[in-house]
């Protein structure tokens, strides 16, 4: 058992880097007091108690205040500590929003260009050509690419950066380098602009913030967004206080029962990703959703231009399709395809469907989510963004996205009986 878990915390360790029982006593947060809030409080706590998950923290807000808030369950499902609305939470990919925020920032001020080549900025995105497949032995082919990588490219995943968990030619190739030592660690997987593909794009956009700005991109973050909205909780290094309210990850087994695993060990970080790694909480993270709802700006705070908020918001890639996913790795991750049948692109700063979602979004809401099922969306046409937080492996784990599903549908039909 002891190997098992400790091979099981070896492979979450390299997730996050690369990038994702028995009936719960529950107990709610305050919500806001609005019509059908008690609606969205029962569906969670229906879905805590039929095992879907140990836990969850859920909230909405419109542009000008909350109007919901709700904790239900266990931080974890082998103690007492009960969810709260500060409960933290590893957050994986959803720092991506952030790291993108960031960028825009720097593209306002001048520092970084959408379209110029981002080598002049970082001379290390030179050292990536392109994996154009494999000869009869195996052997990988690479050249150079036909077009430099842009921010553009990297901000809406058309890069050629592909994560391996969700791309077999990237596993054929990182195996196929303990045979042929030497080779690139990280190929393109196609020409930049040519296909879309998730993957560690934003870790290079992390890279061109620190660069650009001449900040450690956790500095970067806390002076010109986390500080100035005052996201206290959202941050790459836990302290004491904070690890204490943290939620354990539970892994879901093939019978369905929820296995918690002990809490990650403590490091203090010295390297920051800009594709995953960072903690934080709903109401924390809320915040940052409200400021893009309301234009880029929210209690004094301003992020960002409206013009450059409706621009991130924007599908970036014409027709190509975004946002499907499918698994090399069922322990770390589902087959990802949370609007079947809806169209999908990507933004500067998500993934944008265009059609809207039956009893929920609407046509062109921004949404991403991280590797341990949490979840966000910002829906301009319908003047809300809301913030779901579990703590569960796979990724797009069917039951965890079954929670999601109830909590928007519930807070639509809320808006709507205002």
């Amino acid at each position: 058992m002891k190997r098992d878990l400790n091979r099981r915390e070896a492979l979450l360790r390299s997730a996050a880097m690369a990038t994702a029982s028995a009936f719960f006593p529950c107990v709610a947060a305050p919500s806001h007091a609005l019509s059908g809030s008690g609606e969205i409080d029962a569906a969670l706590r229906a879905r805590v108690d039929a095992s879907d998950t140990p836990g969850v923290v859920a909230m909405a807000a419109t542009e000008g205040s909350v109007v919901y808030q709700g904790a239900f369950g266990l931080r974890a499902n082998n103690a007492a500590a009960k969810m709260s609305a500060d409960t933290v939470f590893r957050i994986a990919s959803m720092v991506k929003l952030l790291t993108s925020v960031a960028a825009m920032q720097l593209v306002e001020a001048g520092k970084l260009d959408l379209d110029a080549p981002a080598v002049a900025i970082d001379p290390t995105l030179a050292l990536h050509p392109v994996l154009s497949g494999f000869d009869a032995k195996g052997v990988p082919q690479l050249r150079p690419p036909k077009k430099p990588v842009t921010l553009r490219h990297l901000l809406s995943h058309t890069s050629g950066f592909s994560y391996p968990l969700w791309d077999p030619n990237v596993v054929r190739y990182l195996k196929s380098t303990h045979l042929h030592p030497g080779r690139p660690r990280r190929p393109l997987m196609f020409d930049p602009g040519e296909r879309w593909a998730y993957g560690g794009s934003l870790d290079e956009v992390g890279r061109l913030v620190e660069i650009s700005s001449g900040k450690a991109l956790d500095r970067y973050f806390r002076d010109h967004i986390t500080g100035p909205l005052g996201m206290d909780d959202t941050v790459f290094t836990l302290n004491a206080k904070q690890r204490a309210r943290e939620a354990s990850l539970h892994v879901r087994q093939a019978d369905g029962r929820l296995l918690p695993q002990p809490l990650e060990k403590p490091i203090v970080a010295k390297v920051f990703s800009g594709g995953g790694g960072i903690y934080s909480t709903a109401p924390d993270y809320l915040k940052l959703l409200q400021a893009l709802l309301n234009g880029g700006s929210l209690g004094g705070a301003s992020l960002l231009r409206p013009e450059t908020v409706a621009l991130m918001s924007t599908n970036q890639i014409g027709g190509l399709e975004a946002g499907l996913l499918k698994t090399t790795n069922p322990y770390l991750s589902s087959d990802v395809d949370f609007f079947p049948g809806i169209h999908l692109r990507w933004g500067l700063g998500g993934m944008i469907n265009l059609d809207p979602v039956a009893d929920g979004r609407a046509a062109g809401s921004l949404t991403w989510a991280g590797l341990f099922n949490t979840y966000f969306w910002i829906d301009p046409a319908s003047h809300v963004a809301g913030v779901i937080m579990m703590q569960i492996l796979p990724f797009a784990d069917a039951r965890a996205l079954k929670v999601y599903r109830q909590f928007e549908r519930g807070i639509y039909r809320m808006l709507k009986a205002r």
